[in-house]
């Protein structure tokens, strides 16, 4: 979620418009061909993680398409591949086996925009958040937090988890997958930026990842 100006590299495009990070794109060609298999709302309680006490989300209030699934998903990509579909607002962990992983996710606001491909080059528990000060120029009420950091916790908009995407050639593209506070943001383009998960699904989504140039993320 904190974004400073990254390097364009081949295969990764990035538009950055004063946010911290963002996403908008097409919607992926097998979406069509989704069948959900099992479905996990009732994964969603309330949580006690590395002593933070996560309340349970209102999952009857979310739309169940973006309740986390296992779902039938054709594609040549290898097991713990990563694939983004902004527009119809899901992450795709792929199992192998014709299978997936399915979370629903919240996107950047109109205007931020990032297709490609990377990897997650490392993670962190309840991390720290630094916004970029394009944001604080905007909203003066986080400035103090650009250099020393929001400290891990309840509110802290990267939530439980963060995982930190790199492209092919090691640099830091500023975008991550993280967790929220916001349940209620998920199926939406209200972001800051980066592509965000219930805080539940991140720790799921955090534990299947391997940091590496194998854990591939493709944004479509």
């Amino acid at each position: 979620m904190r974004l400073r100006h990254a390097s364009t590299a081949a295969g990764l495009l990035l538009t950055i418009a004063l946010a911290s990070c963002s996403t908008t794109t097409t919607s992926s060609s097998t979406d069509s061909k989704v069948e959900t298999t099992q479905i996990f709302s009732d994964a969603y309680g309330k949580v006690t993680d590395s002593g933070y006490a996560l309340p349970a989300i209102p999952i009857k209030r979310v739309d169940k398409q973006f309740h986390r699934q296992i779902v039938n998903y054709e594609t040549s990509e290898r097991r713990g591949t990563i694939i983004v579909d902004t527009k119809k607002r899901f992450l795709y962990y792929i199992l192998g086996g014709g299978k997936a992983v399915r979370y629903g996710i919240g996107v950047g606001k109109q205007g931020f925009a990032w297709k490609g491909e990377a990897y997650v080059a490392w993670k962190q528990e309840w991390p720290t958040w630094h916004p970029p000060a394009e944001m604080a120029d905007r909203k003066p009420e986080v400035a103090k937090y650009v250099e020393k950091g929001m400290e891990p916790g309840l509110r802290n908009p990267l939530g439980a988890r963060a995982m930190y995407l790199f492209d092919e050639k090691g640099r830091d593209t500023m975008f991550r997958l993280h967790g929220t506070p916001e349940w209620n943001s998920i199926g939406t383009a209200a972001s800051s930026g980066c592509i965000r998960l219930m805080n539940q699904d991140v720790i799921d989504l955090y534990s299947r990842v391997r940091p590496g140039k194998t854990a591939r993320v493709i944004v479509l």
